[in-house]
This record gives structure tokens, C-alpha cells and sequence, in this order.
């Protein structure tokens, strides 16, 4: 298909892409529509004799793509492999980017399951390997940011369940919880805050990994991307391959001795705010099928809230969550009828 003969509104390339994919010397490629996230960002693979590119249509003002080549470029320049920038055009939303190919992390270990400690260890040693660097042109993960990240849990899932709560005593277990790592998350890391297994690639080998979806970017603690790579949401990740890779990353990096239990309060706020950014893709975007994966996140939740550091946001929990909601086997109940 050409970029004349796109028949479907979802097929289409957006209004202003051919002349830029011109202008860019592409503009005779055949266009091969990418199933889109939960983002407003679309993608399509172009391919041409000999060659093929991807192009990322974030259009303002709902997206920027202006945080992703910041992004992009930093890491390139530092060592780690983004997407090279080909062509782009800030203003009208487009990028045109290197094809990492399509061997996801997520995938390859479906496939091969026996080279999951294998995969995973290469994975870490590439947050090493970003997290010697000096911090990336990006802004602090505050207290403010976490904690607004959190109320996500309480904006959504909880009227969706019927719960009314106590917000104000919710802001201030977070605040217990999350004050003691602000200080030992200075002066930080460049935190890409989605790293995962479906937003690594395979270059060419297990060791090889180009990364995705970085343009949330911050400076923060080196904890984060492990729990975003180890307590997945869209991926089952063994309890002793995660054990296993945490004391493998703690060994590597000479981490101090708060490292673990700052890894269950990311743990938890990352997990509570991925419920509730869950729930509003199905209610705000239309996006139901998010609802699957809330039952794993919510199981990795509770491991979180077991530990003691979080024992004033566990109580939280107990006090304004009942228990039937927080029962990995019934927990959607008829509330999440799509």
C-alpha cells in the first residue's frame, strides 16, 4: 500500500505526512499502519527497496514530540540505543525514526521462555549502564509529581468501585511513604519511567536492546525502571527472577542499604498509579481492554504494600478498600463490565 492507496480512516497517514515523508525522501513508500498504545500517538512502518523507517505522528496540542527527540537524542549520544532521528517536524507533530524491527523483549520470551534470565540480566545492565551517566536533560521526579501520579488511583478506581474515601488521609500515608527516598534520589538518574519488555527491542542479539517510549523522561531514583522491568504490569515476571535481578542490580551498583525498601515504595505508587491511569483509559478513552491487566498490578501492589516501609499507606488500604475488592480473583467484578 501506498501512501495514495491508505483506505481506512486507521490505515490513513495523517493530513501533512506526505509532503514531510516527502521532503524526507519517502515518500514513495509503502505504509504499513502500527497498532497504536494508549497514547494519542500513531505509527506506521514504511518500507522502500532495501530500507524501511517508522513514523510517529504525535500531534499537538495533545502530544509534543518534543520530549522524545530531547530524549532520543541524549541517550544516542550517551551510549544507549534510542531510535535515530531521521526527519521530524515539531510543530505538525511528525518523526520520521530508525525501525528497530519488530523482536519486542515481551514477545521473544513467549516464544523462548528458557533465555528469560538471560534477556532480563541484559536488560539490567543496561539501567547500569544509564544510570552511570550523569543525569539527562530532564526535570526532577518530585514529591508533587509522585503524589499526583497516585491520586490517579483514587480519581478513578475508587468511584468506579463505588468507594468513597479519605483522600486527605491517603496524600499524607504517600507523603510518610515517600519522604524518607527523596533525599537519597538526589542528585538522580535519568529515569525513563516505561521500561518494560514491550518497549525493548532486540537489535541483532539477546544482549543488543533498543529502547522505546522514553519521552516521559525525569531525573529521579534508580529504582524506578527496575520496578517498571520487574513488577510489570503486562507481563508475568517470576518472584525469583525478580528477587534475583533486584540483587543482581544492587550487587552491580553498589546501591546502599535503603535500596530495596525504596524499591517497594515505587513499587507501590507505580502499581496504584497504573490502576488508576487503567481505569481511565477505559472510562475517559474508550479503552477497555487495559482492564486485563488490572488484576496482575493489583497482586503486585500488595506485595508492596507488605512491606514495612509502606505500612502507612497498608493501612490506608485496609481502612477504605474492603477486602472482596482486593481479592485477585474477583476483584473487576460486575463494576468493570466493559
Amino acid at each position: 500500500m501506498t501512501p495514495a492507496e491508505a483506505a481506512s480512516p486507521e490505515q490513513a497517514l495523517p493530513e501533512g505526512a506526505h509532503p514531510f515523508l516527502a521532503a524526507a525522501g519517502w515518500g514513495t513508500a509503502a505504509v504499513e499502519p502500527i497498532p497504536g498504545d494508549a497514547s494519542a500517538r500513531r505509527y506506521f512502518r514504511l518500507r522502500r527497496p532495501g530500507a524501511t523507517a517508522m513514523l510517529m505522528h504525535a500531534p499537538p496540542p495533545g502530544e509534543d514530540p518534543e520530549p522524545f527527540l530531547r530524549a532520543a537524542r541524549w541517550l544516542d549520544a550517551n551510549g544507549l540505543r534510542a531510535p535515530q532521528i531521521i526527519a521530524d517536524d515539531s510543530a505538525a507533530g511528525f518523526v520520521l525514526l530508525e525501525d528497530f524491527g519488530e523482536i519486542r523483549m515481551r514477545e521473544y520470551l513467549d516464544a523462548w521462555p528458557q533465555d528469560e534470565h538471560e534477556v532480563y540480566t541484559h536488560a539490567i545492565e543496561a539501567l547500569l549502564q544509564l544510570h552511570r551517566l550523569p543525569p539527562g536533560p530532564f526535570t526532577q521526579y518530585g514529591l508533587s509529581e509522585y503524589l499526583r501520579e497516585v491520586r490517579l488511583f483514587a480519581e478513578w478506581y475508587c468511584p468506579v468501585q463505588g468507594l468513597t474515601v479519605d483522600l486527605a488521609g491517603y496524600t499524607q500515608a504517600w507523603e510518610q511513604v515517600l519522604g524518607p527516598l527523596l533525599a537519597r534520589q538526589r542528585p538522580g538518574v535519568a529515569v525513563l519511567r516505561d521500561y518494560h519488555a514491550e518497549n525493548i527491542m532486540l537489535l541483532g542479539g539477546l544482549e543488543k536492546q533498543g529502547l522505546l517510549d522514553f519521552q516521559d523522561a525525569l531525573v529521579g531514583h534508580a529504582a524506578y525502571d527496575l520496578v517498571s522491568l520487574l513488577q510489570d504490569a503486562r507481563r508475568d515476571v517470576p518472584e525469583e527472577l525478580e528477587r534475583a535481578m533486584l540483587d543482581h542490580y544492587i550487587a552491580r551498583s553498589g546501591a546502599d542499604a535503603h535500596f530495596a525498601e525504596d524499591y517497594a515504595r515505587l513499587g507501590a505508587q507505580r502499581n496504584a498509579k497504573i490502576v488508576g491511569i487503567f481505569v481511565r483509559l477505559w472510562k475517559r478513552d474508550g479503552k477497555p481492554r487495559y482492564l486485563d491487566y488490572i488484576p496482575r498490578v493489583w497482586a503486585l501492589l500488595e506485595r508492596d504494600l507488605a512491606h514495612p516501609a509502606l505500612a502507612p499507606v497498608a493501612r490506608w488500604f485496609d481502612a477504605n478498600v474492603p477486602a472482596a475488592l482486593r481479592d485477585p480473583a474477583g476483584r473487576l467484578g460486575g463494576t468493570f463490565a466493559a
